[in-house]
């Protein structure tokens, strides 16, 4: 299969659901506030993703605490997020490099193995998604997942990066903070490959607003069915939507003043 990711890209429902998410993001981007305020949105939308990651590994922190809270993962979540306007160009050319970057930044404190893949057979299932496959088949996949971010695609940005979101999500290939360098290739990919290039969406707080549905579809996906795929993509989706929403909040408050 040449474009794996353009055939996930026709699967029913996938076509409507990108162009609604496509369609929120040009919306978001019209926004006057943009015209000059466009650092601060995307400094704002980057600390309630943080929060957002952080939660979804377990600890739930209040917005304005943010800042001042010494918990390892929060911590760790704060440095990936600081760091990611620095690592596109490098993603699209080394994805492995950036993987290693950013596990080393958000598992800082919480492991002595920075940046580097898993050699035990078990890792941490925050999410409830079952066993981790196995050191080999966690590298192999690793190596195709290397092939779809620097191999050229007619998938839309959305799929590559609902894709690369959920095989990090689900490999877990360092074994600590697997979920907030998932997430943070997920909005990376976002970024690199052109829906959000001002990194505006937060979409990190779309998978947390969204509930359960987060691990159900992220169990869907390793189902391996049509069904199963296009659930994650789906939901996906309807995180950037979260996402955008959530920009555009940012949007009114900074335009009241």
């Amino acid at each position: 299969m040449s474009d794996p990711l353009a055939v996930i890209a026709e699967m029913p429902g996938v076509p409507e659901a990108v162009a609604e998410a496509r369609e929120a993001v040009d919306r978001l981007y019209r926004h006057r506030v943009l015209r000059r305020k466009s650092p601060e949105v995307s400094a704002r939308s980057a600390l309630r993703g943080a929060r957002a990651s952080a939660a979804l590994e377990g600890v739930d922190v209040p917005l304005e605490a943010i800042p001042e809270a010494t918990d390892p993962v929060v911590q760790g979540a704060l440095r990936v997020s600081a760091e990611l306007g620095r690592l596109g160009p490098t993603w699209r050319t080394a994805p492995r490099q950036v993987l290693a970057r950013l596990h080393t930044l958000a598992a800082a404190g919480q492991t002595d193995d920075l940046g580097r893949p898993r050699t035990s057979a078990t890792a941490p299932d925050p999410l409830g998604l079952g066993e981790a496959p196995g050191p080999e088949e966690t590298v192999a996949r690793v190596d195709g997942l290397v092939d779809l971010v620097t191999k050229p695609s007619k998938a839309p940005t959305l799929v590559l990066a609902a894709i690369v979101h959920a095989e990090l999500a689900v490999l877990r290939p360092f074994g600590t903070a697997d979920g907030v360098v998932a997430r943070a290739a997920e909005r990376l990919t976002l970024v690199e490959f052109g829906l959000d290039p001002k990194s505006l969406a937060a979409v990190e707080l779309g998978h947390l607003e969204l509930g359960p549905a987060y691990a159900e579809s992220l169990k869907a996906y390793l189902s391996g069915t049509p069904d199963g795929v296009t659930t994650w993509v789906r939901h996906c989706t309807s995180a950037v939507v979260l996402g955008v929403r959530e920009a555009t909040a940012i949007c009114e408050a900074m335009q009241r003043g």
